[in-house]
C-alpha cells in the first residue's frame, strides 16, 4: 500500500510534509476546476500581493514539475541534489515548527525549546530522506487542485486536491494551512484520504517518547534517519 501511494506521499510534502502508510485507496468523485478560477475564488477579499493557499499550492505543482522535468536521470542519481529541490519548493511554505510542535503533543510542554528545535529539524529531515525518490516519478498535471469553498480563515485553512497516481487512481489529498505570524500562509498538516499526518505520527511518536525517551528519539532520528521512522512504523503497525 505505502509503495502504491509513494508518488502522492512525496507530494504531500507540504507535508512534512507525509501521509500515513495506511492510508486507503479511494477513487474521488470532484471534478477539478480551472485553476484561474479557483485562485480568484480563494484571494476574494485578499491583498493583490499576498499568496492564498490555494495559489501557493498550485505554485508548488507548477514549480516541482519544472524542477524534475529534463533531470530525473541526473536527480536518481543524486539524493541531496532530489532533497534540495524540496527545500527549495516545499520549505518555505510549510510552518516545521508548528508542525511539529503538533507531532510532539502532549510531550511538546515537557520538552525545552532547544529540544523542539533540534525535534523538528530531525524529523524533517528524516522524512524528506525517506520519501524523496517518490518525486521522480512527478509529472506536470499530477496534481488537480480544486476550488476553495467559503471564507479564509487565518487559523485553519483546507486546500483540496486531487493526486494521479500511475494506475489512474485519483487519491484526495487535503493541505491545512494557517497564518503566520509574519502574515504569509503556512501549510502544517496533509490530509490523504482522511488521514492526518499529524495525527498518525503523534501516535507514533508518543509511543516512541514513552519507551526511550524524547532526548532518545531525538538522537535516534538525527543519527538513523529514515531507518528511526521504519523503526517506529513497524512498531506502531505490531500494537494494532
Amino acid at each position: 500500500m505505502l509503495r502504491r501511494l509513494t508518488l502522492a506521499i512525496a507530494f504531500a510534502f507540504a507535508a512534512v510534509v507525509v501521509a500515513p502508510a495506511f492510508a486507503q485507496d479511494s477513487a474521488a468523485s470532484a471534478q477539478a476546476a480551472n485553476g484561474q478560477a479557483a485562485n480568484k475564488q480563494a484571494a476574494n477579499g485578499q491583498a493583490a500581493n499576498e499568496q492564498t493557499p490555494v495559489q501557493i499550492v498550485q505554485g508548488i505543482a507548477d514549480q516541482l514539475a519544472t524542477a524534475i522535468e529534463g533531470h530525473r536521470a541526473e536527480l536518481k542519481q543524486n539524493k541531496d541534489k532530489l532533497i534540495s529541490i524540496i527545500d527549495e519548493v516545499f520549505l518555505p511554505h510549510f510552518d516545521i515548527d508548528y508542525a511539529s510542535i503538533l507531532v510532539l503533543g502532549q510531550h511538546a510542554r515537557e520538552a525545552t525549546p532547544e529540544q523542539r528545535e533540534r525535534f523538528a529539524k530531525a524529523f524533517y529531515n528524516s522524512i524528506t530522506h525517506r520519501y524523496a525518490e517518490g518525486l521522480l516519478n512527478y509529472t506536470r498535471g499530477r496534481v488537480k487542485v480544486l476550488p476553495f469553498n467559503g471564507n479564509l480563515n487565518d487559523k485553519r485553512s483546507v486546500v483540496r486536491t486531487q493526486v494521479v497516481l500511475d494506475d489512474g487512481k485519483l487519491v484526495s489529498i487535503d493541505y491545512a494551512f494557517r497564518k503566520s505570524r509574519s502574515g504569509d500562509w503556512k501549510a502544517y498538516d496533509v490530509i490523504i484520504e482522511g488521514i492526518s499526518y499529524v495525527t498518525n505520527y503523534r501516535n507514533q511518536v508518543d509511543a516512541e517518547i514513552r519507551k526511550v525517551g524524547i532526548e532518545q528519539l531525538i538522537k535516534n532520528l538525527q543519527t538513523q534517519g529514515e531507518k528511526a521512522l521504519e523503526t517506529m512504523d513497524k512498531e506502531d503497525k505490531g500494537a494494532k
